[in-house]
């Protein structure tokens, strides 16, 4: 059954430039459809999360971790009888605007970019889908719904303070009303992205050997999750303690979600889609208990898994590379490609410059990064 709260696709806000309705799809699955066909979206195949591309065949990149979340959201918004198809678009998006090499990559980036305006990858996901995707012959970017962008921008909440320049020139052509929470599928797939990376990145450093599952045991939720594992299949393989460990870990984050989320439906008996955006708190969330061991979880993976030496001298040398192709590039923008270099923009000023580098930086996948690194600054690799 549709909750009342459910976005309706018929009575979305529209698009910057008007178009025909489809036959076959609503305007949330044509958003979807348009996302999945992007460059972009394409180009996170070769981002990472934690681990450089290159590290290993197993670990998540941002295309395997964006298609996770999209699965989880629509699991979740069937559940809670929500639009399905904005969830999925907006969990497909959500991750378009990162540059290569995971947070370490946005970290830099947004450090060089602070006299510029700042960088910041919800914003440049916007960016990327209202202005650098040019594909379309009426117009640049895919021409998504208010609704898909409103869910990229804030779907961790309003965006208040400094806006990024990429969010705040958009926002001034087409109102996203950032200060306000995004729609309830919007706070779905914020959710679920938080559900898939807290899987994965236990996954990934148990493949790593960062940890192992017997270090795991002195955490919430997880704990239990082993204990169950052992109890019904003692002796059982490895890996397959591992996963089923971490299937039960990640069945009970969705329990959560939907038994919290229906309490605090019931609480807020939101009457429509709209009612959702101004209820001051999300309507989609953990329950106070969980987020707490949450957090428990979190401080383990940061001491034991991004600040472990092996990942912290590759972020080092990630940050370094990022720095070095920006400053070139930002001297001599003349170096970068000539449907780059050629951008009008370019020689207005180093504001504009800097974004323009900016954007071609972001756009980057771990392995283009690093050959391009290669090509700019050894002399023995052919430009």
């Amino acid at each position: 059954m549709t909750a009342l709260f459910a976005t309706n696709p018929e009575m979305s806000r529209g698009r910057l430039f008007p178009e025909e309705a489809s036959a076959h799809r609503s305007c949330f699955q044509r958003d979807r459809d348009r996302i999945i066909h992007s460059s972009a979206f394409r180009r996170l195949k070769h981002k990472t999360q934690v681990f450089v591309e290159h590290e290993g065949d197993y670990y998540r990149t941002r295309l395997t971790h964006s298609i996770e979340v999209a699965q989880v959201a629509r699991t979740i918004a069937r559940s809670l009888g929500l639009n399905e198809e904005l969830a999925e678009a907006v969990a497909l998006a959500h991750d378009l605007g990162h540059p290569p090499f995971g947070h370490t990559g946005e970290d830099e980036l947004q450090a060089l970019m602070e006299p510029y305006g700042g960088f910041d990858h919800n914003a440049q996901a916007i960016k990327i889908v209202t202005a650098l995707e040019a594909h379309y012959a009426e117009y640049d970017g895919l021409n998504l719904t208010w609704e898909t962008l409103e869910g990229i921008a804030k779907h961790n909440g309003p965006v208040t303070g400094e806006i990024p320049f990429a969010l705040g020139d958009f926002n001034e052509i087409f109102d996203l009303e950032l200060d306000t929470h995004a729609s309830a599928e919007a706070q779905v797939a914020a959710l679920s992205d938080d559900i898939a990376y807290n899987n994965h990145d236990l996954a990934d450093g148990l493949r790593a050997g960062l940890f192992t599952l017997e270090d795991l045991r002195c955490l919430p939720m997880i704990g239990r999750c082993i204990a169950e594992v052992d109890a019904r299949w003692p002796g059982l393989a490895p890996g397959r303690r591992e996963h089923e460990a971490l299937r039960r870990f990640f069945g009970l984050l969705v329990e959560d979600v939907l038994a919290t989320s229906r309490q605090r439906i019931a609480e807020f008996a939101p009457k429509d889609a709209e009612a959702v955006r101004h209820l001051g708190t999300p309507v989609v969330r953990f329950s106070q208990g969980t987020f707490a061991e949450l957090k428990e979880i979190r401080v383990f993976l940061y001491h034991r898994m991004y600040r472990q030496w092996g990942v912290q001298r590759m972020r080092r040398k990630a940050k370094l590379v990022v720095k070095e192709i920006f400053d070139i590039f930002t001297e001599a923008p003349g170096l970068m490609p000539d449907d780059w270099n050629s951008k009008p923009g370019l020689r207005a000023g180093p504001v504009e410059r800097a974004r323009i580098v900016t954007d071609y930086i972001a756009g980057m996948t771990d392995r283009f990064a690093l050959q391009e690194h290669r090509r700019l600054t050894d002399p023995m690799v052919k430009a």
